[in-house]
């Protein structure tokens, strides 16, 4: 399910509630915690649980932790993975947990039921050592076993669901566990091999194609997550922040440009995101040509573009201002140097997600965020539905009816057609921050 699903479910407004609540707590501290690599494992599992889960993990030697979103369990014990049954065993002489048998799906949002359909579950299970399979791979480090299933092919979602919570959950490891990826994807792990490499030095198992009994000292199922685009470091594992995050970005793309201070007094640079499909800007060429008078220089970029994040995340570095219609393609904003701009234009009937998913992140990553908020007259459903149509009038009465009928409507029918006077102003406003 994505955010608009679930925000047109009849969760909504346990979700609001639930959202205001998470965001009293100030996601932009400094770290507080550090690891070295001389840290032995066994701390660094430990890290993962608190309170009683933690107290369980020192009797036991598996535990679990539970929240609204995610689910991690884990173990400081010797298991065994049977990669062709997705099978993890632990012996009945190691823990004495009050199960023979448990099921996770190792994904970071636990809540999204309809999601979690395309993530194909671990089965966990307590067995007499004597009955063990026989381990045909011996490893001296832990296992993190996640899902590429999911929603990926989304990049708002590959990083709020996989990305980020894979960095929050195995940072503190300093590289000193293996990653074993279920329902694999290639393209995946060929688009974020940065990203894995640095955060594991072995190589990602991938079971659909190693059949084998791997043997490790310890595992760890499933990711922890902590909000939306965003790390809290008051929460477990504790230390890290969305700055740190943003940091192991500029390390793992080699992106040169920490401040947007440091891009120098030429004419700042524009990226427009040129969408292709729908929430497209119908008079782009013209709005191009006006940032051009204000004294921008102006780059546009296409999803296809944005696929090589190797190349394109320097692309985004090298930028003083991000400007695109609500859509996956701001998630591009986590490349961009502290004190740039993200200029949002916020479609009819999609304020509140723009501003939760993109906004609320951006001061988070140091940047400095502006809305553009269309008038009703600026989205095509103007014309197709007319002035005194719900869909323009109510949207409320719209989204009231659904996931389905919503976003059929307000993020696959529409477009924009940017009136220049309005947005004109916004880029002012724009050009006297970055001068």
């Amino acid at each position: 399910m994505s955010w608009i699903q679930f925000l047109c479910s009849p969760n909504a407004g346990r979700w609001h509630s639930m959202v205001k609540w998470s965001h009293g707590f100030s996601r932009t501290t400094t770290v507080v915690q550090t690891v070295d690599d001389t840290e032995p494992l066994e701390f660094a599992l430990a890290r993962l649980v608190r309170g009683d889960d933690r107290t369980q993990l020192k009797k036991s030697g598996f535990s679990c932790h539970s929240d609204f979103h995610s689910k991690v369990c884990l173990t400081q014990n010797p298991v065994r993975m049977n990669n062709t049954a997705l099978q993890i065993y632990i012996s009945t002489n190691q823990t004495q947990q009050n199960f023979t048998q448990m099921s996770i799906h190792p994904y970071a949002r636990q809540e999204d039921k309809m999601t979690l359909r395309d993530v194909t579950p671990i089965q966990i299970i307590q067995q007499n050592k004597t009955l063990l399979p026989v381990c045909q791979f011996l490893h001296n480090h832990p296992v993190l076993i996640f899902s590429t299933g999911g929603f990926t092919g989304n990049l708002f979602h590959e990083f709020d669901e996989t990305i980020i919570p894979l960095f929050i959950t195995s940072y503190h490891f300093r590289t000193r566990l293996q990653f074993l990826i279920t329902d694999y994807k290639p393209w995946w792990v060929r688009k974020y091999n940065r990203i894995l490499s640095r955060l594991s030095r072995f190589d990602v198992i991938n079971p659909e194609k190693d059949g084998s009994v791997h043997c490790f000292t310890g595992a760890v199922i499933g990711l922890k997550f902590h909000d939306i685009l965003s790390l809290n470091y008051t929460d477990i594992p504790g230390g890290y922040s969305m700055s740190d995050f943003r940091s192991f970005l500029r390390q793992t793309y080699n992106l040169q440009v920490k401040n947007v201070t440091e891009l120098g007094g030429g004419k700042p640079v524009v990226m427009l995101i040129s969408r292709q499909k729908s929430r497209r800007f119908l008079n782009e060429w013209e709005m191009i040509d006006m940032m051009k008078e204000l004294g921008f220089e102006v780059i546009t970029t296409t999803p296809q573009r944005m696929s090589n994040l190797d190349k394109f995340s320097r692309v985004v570095n090298s930028c003083s201002v991000m400007v695109g219609a609500h859509g996956a393609g701001l998630t591009n904003e986590l490349f961009l140097a502290a004190g740039a701009v993200v200029v949002q234009v916020v479609p009819l009937g999609l304020d509140w997600p723009s501003t939760f998913l993109f906004g609320n992140p951006a001061a988070d990553m140091e940047l400095r965020y502006l809305e553009y908020k269309m008038n009703a007259e600026e989205s095509s459903l103007w014309d197709t539905y007319g002035e005194n149509h719900p869909v323009i009038r109510d949207p409320e009465s719209i989204f009231a009816k659904g996931y389905f009928a919503s976003r059929a409507i307000y993020v696959d029918e529409q477009n924009l057609k940017i009136n220049l006077t309005r947005f004109r102003d916004t880029m002012i406003r724009v050009k006297n921050l970055v001068g």
